[in-house]
């Protein structure tokens, strides 16, 4: 049988399709929202921990200069050391006071070298020391992260392995049907739906009001939506409707203000009938007593 080109189908064909795609996409609302927050927490957690890694990975390399620096301390002090010796074996051999000024400024200097080197190298290893206590820190929790990620991750995989195979006969389903509804209905739908609070585009006539906005209907308008002859939509919140009778849907008729006088009336009734009665029976047992 040929595929019937979506163009060609009626008005009543393409809102019960409609509905049929809105069901279908609602189940899937259904299936995703199962999951809550844990795609987002599972996000949140991985970014946590790409950032605390960059932070390690930061730290390391400040260790690292700063153990560098170290090294390169080391090094001036052993040249100054050096310096140091040279210039006091000089002094045996200074002919002069000049000359034994000089070397005693020089061995002076290199000794103050030799000690704002080991000053920075103190402070480079406190450095290094909260460092690494940084470090051990942002590791530690990296580790708890990844535990609560591993967790999150088992329960959204649990989730999804339920309703995996659902979800995708789901979304097979919605391709097809998407396939018969014509073009421009088809996006007016997608953009109603998107721009639709409970994601609802097409909503069935309830109690004489909209089944998304729940505003009132007027009855010539409620007329037009049971014919099936044209395309619907809310004058207030813009969806479109569809009879319930042709979206397969059981509603409660409202009740109307005759029936309910009739209702009223039969209660009276009941309620007088059950008075006479007591009045009856109360009647009888006076008299018993009297006998």
């Amino acid at each position: 049988m040929a595929k019937k080109d979506p163009s060609e189908l009626s008005v009543e064909e393409r809102l019960k399709t409609l509905y049929q795609l809105q069901t279908a996409l609602s189940a899937i609302d259904e299936k995703r929202a199962l999951r809550g927050e844990l795609p987002l927490e599972v996000q949140d957690l991985e970014d946590e921990i790409e950032g605390l890694t960059t932070r390690v990975d930061k730290i390391a390399a400040d260790i690292a200069d700063y153990q560098k620096a170290i090294t390169q301390k080391k090094g001036e002090i052993a040249d100054a050391e050096a310096s140091v010796e040279r210039y006091k074996a000089q002094l045996n051999e200074v002919k002069n006071n000049r000359e034994y000024d000089t070397l005693s400024k020089e061995i002076e200097f290199q000794t103050l070298e030799i000690e704002l080197c080991n000053k920075k190298i103190r402070e480079a290893n406190n450095k290094i020391a909260d460092k690494e206590q940084e470090k051990a820190n942002s590791e530690a929790l990296i580790a708890e992260r990844q535990g609560d990620l591993d967790v999150k991750k088992n329960e959204l995989e649990e989730i999804m392995e339920e309703t995996r195979v659902e979800e995708e006969k789901l979304k097979e389903q919605v391709k097809n049907l998407e396939a018969k509804i014509e073009g421009r209905l088809l996006t007016s739908f997608k953009r109603i739906r998107k721009n639709a609070r409970n994601g609802l585009g097409i909503v069935y006539v309830q109690r004489d009001a909209c089944g998304g906005c729940f505003n009132k209907i007027p009855p010539q308008r409620q007329l037009d939506i049971k014919m099936h002859k044209k395309i619907i939509v809310c004058e207030y919140c813009g969806r479109i409707m569809i009879d319930p009778e042709l979206a397969g849907v059981k509603v409660e008729k409202p009740v109307t203000g005759e029936e309910k006088k009739k209702g009223a009336k039969r209660a009276i009734r009941k309620s007088s009938g059950t008075s006479t009665s007591s009045a009856s029976s109360k009647k009888a047992a006076d008299a018993n007593d009297m006998a």
